[in-house]
């Protein structure tokens, strides 16, 4: 480990600029795949939870969560670049399948830990059962559904940087590129600013989550 250490060092800043715009492209892709996947799992979520739908339902919507789980992101990857070919949207397709399946058991378990009561009482009172949810739902979801959109992005940024590896874009065909050809030097500098990105992505979503924390808990304090 030592002898490859030092084969990894100094990084190469020549390869600087291409690196940082294979960076962008990660972000871009794990943003929009992170999008869709919200879209998508939302509905998902809700389908799921047994205090918001019949069983039959809750029993399919989860069977197909756990078979999109069951796939790990490369092999989603693999199957994308096998449809559309090896490019940026492959890795869009391949992790919005892939965060569709945690964000909807998130999502899913956020809305059964939800107290109905409101909600029940809006219904009660004539409301149809969209604003039902609108109101006596959501204000309650609301913090948790964005933390845990948050953690999804943050973890699709670090997975978009190794479906690269299979053709599906990002900065992780440019470190395979380097790796393959033993260009030690210049794939220290990618792995440092990937680094750098992680770093910085933790330290703001600590920052957005005790923001998220303290709106949740203003109501409980000042009631």
């Amino acid at each position: 480990m030592i002898s490859f250490g030092g084969r990894l060092f100094p990084p190469d800043p020549s390869v600087l600029r291409e690196t940082l715009v294979a960076l962008g492209e990660t972000v871009q892709i794990a943003v929009m795949a992170t999008f869709f996947a919200i879209l998508i799992s939302f509905p998902l979520g809700a389908a799921s939870a047994r205090t918001l739908s019949p069983s039959w339902l809750v029993v399919s919507a989860r069977m197909l969560m756990n078979v999109v789980r069951s796939v790990p992101a490369l092999i989603w990857a693999v199957l994308a670049v096998a449809v559309v070919g090896a490019n940026p949207l492959a890795g869009v397709i391949a992790l919005t399948f892939y965060s569709l399946g945690y964000l909807g058991k998130f999502f899913s378990d956020t809305f059964e830990s939800i107290d109905l009561e409101v909600a029940e009482g809006l219904r009660a009172i004539g409301a149809n059962p969209i604003q039902s949810f609108q109101h006596g739902v959501w204000p309650h979801a609301k913090p948790l559904i964005w933390s845990y959109a948050l953690w999804m992005l943050e973890y699709n940024i670090r997975s978009a940087a190794i479906i690269g590896y299979v053709g599906a874009g990002g900065i992780g065909f440019l470190l395979y590129t380097y790796q393959e050809y033993s260009w030690w030097h210049k794939a220290c500098t990618v792995i440092l600013l990937i680094l750098v990105l992680v770093t910085i992505l933790d330290f703001l979503g600590e920052w957005i989550r005790q923001k998220i924390t303290t709106r949740l808990n203003r109501p409980l304090s000042e009631g």
